[in-house]
């Protein structure tokens, strides 16, 4: 899988406190913002069912 990368425009103050965020869970920013961003595709999935990408089926991983 392809690593891309992707700019944000953010607010000073939420980037900081994304920074105490991931701090206190021992990541990045960048691992923070990841987290985050799985949870909401997970939680898309749950209600609207799997997100199908290039026409195969995304399975969940076991965590």
């Amino acid at each position: 899988m392809a690593i891309k990368s992707v700019s944000i425009r953010i607010e000073q103050e939420m980037l900081d406190k994304l920074h105490v965020v991931a701090d206190y869970e021992g990541r990045s920013a960048n691992g923070q913002v990841l987290v985050l961003i799985r949870k909401c595709i997970e939680e898309y999935e749950e209600k609207h069912g799997i997100i199908e990408i290039g026409g195969e089926p995304k399975k969940k991983s076991k965590k």
